[in-house]
């Protein structure tokens, strides 16, 4: 049986916001580093898909949103909405509080509205920032949205985004930041129940961080670090027989 959800929209005010918002921020980006951006044309023009990240400090949200070509919806921990500045930024450009590590129905409902209503989706697997390079092991939430919603994953893999990014830029060194960005990821069909059904899901999270790390330097990898990125395609082809 087909779900059905009410559309989500975005209100006027933030996208008022998100039009000033990201040429500033672009410009803030190109001034502190330089910014290179690749796979650009596997971004889908039109209909919704999620875009998963690797995630290790404050600033690749903030990177993604600015230079992503459409200005996505975001999913952010619900800390970011009680600190002072990021607060302001977060409650005026519009996004997704969630407790991380904690199943809420009702949130879950809201992002797979987002991308029902044909809104790309930004989020970021791991459920929190690594604060090192090196990914951690994702969450299998991600791949219970995707699901759900029966849209593409578009994998991007942020390099130069350390938690010591501003501060090297504040004394002067303009450090290259990258974002990569992959094709489109349709994920296997998830079947069965109970265990076996969680299996199945974190194995498709676990693909759509294995296809994240392929596109990141190898210190980057973290516990997706492989001996041979061809094996992530063979990986693929095996879940789809």
């Amino acid at each position: 049986m087909t779900e059905s959800f009410k559309d989500y929209q975005v209100s006027r005010s933030a996208i008022i916001f998100r039009k000033l918002f990201r040429p500033v921020f672009r410009g803030i980006f190109h001034l502190l580093s330089r910014v290179r951006i690749y796979g650009l044309e596997n971004v889908p023009a039109r209909g919704a898909y999620l875009i998963a990240i690797n995630h290790i400090s404050i600033f690749e949200p903030p990177f993604i949103l600015a230079f992503w070509p459409l200005a996505p919806e975001a999913v952010g921990a619900v800390e970011i909405w009680e600190r002072r500045g990021q607060s302001t930024l977060v409650r005026l450009y519009g996004g997704i509080p969630v407790h991380r590590g904690e199943y809420d129905r009702r949130i879950i409902d809201t992002m797979v509205s987002v991308l029902h209503s044909g809104h790309p989706l930004l989020i970021a697997p791991e459920g929190g920032r690594s604060h090192t390079p090196g990914m951690r092991a994702a969450l299998p939430g991600v791949a219970y949205i995707i699901h759900r919603s029966k849209v593409p994953v578009i994998p991007v893999g942020i390099v130069g985004t350390t938690e010591d990014f501003l501060k090297r830029a504040l004394r002067g060194e303009r450090r290259t930041l990258e974002m990569r960005i992959g094709g489109p990821l349709w994920l296997p069909e998830v079947a069965g129940r109970g265990k076996e059904r969680r299996i199945a899901f974190q194995r498709n999270t676990d693909l759509i961080m294995h296809h994240i790390a392929s596109l990141l330097p190898s210190e980057y990898r973290g516990v997706y670090a492989v001996s041979n990125i061809d094996s992530i395609q063979a990986q693929e082809r095996s879940y789809s027989i």
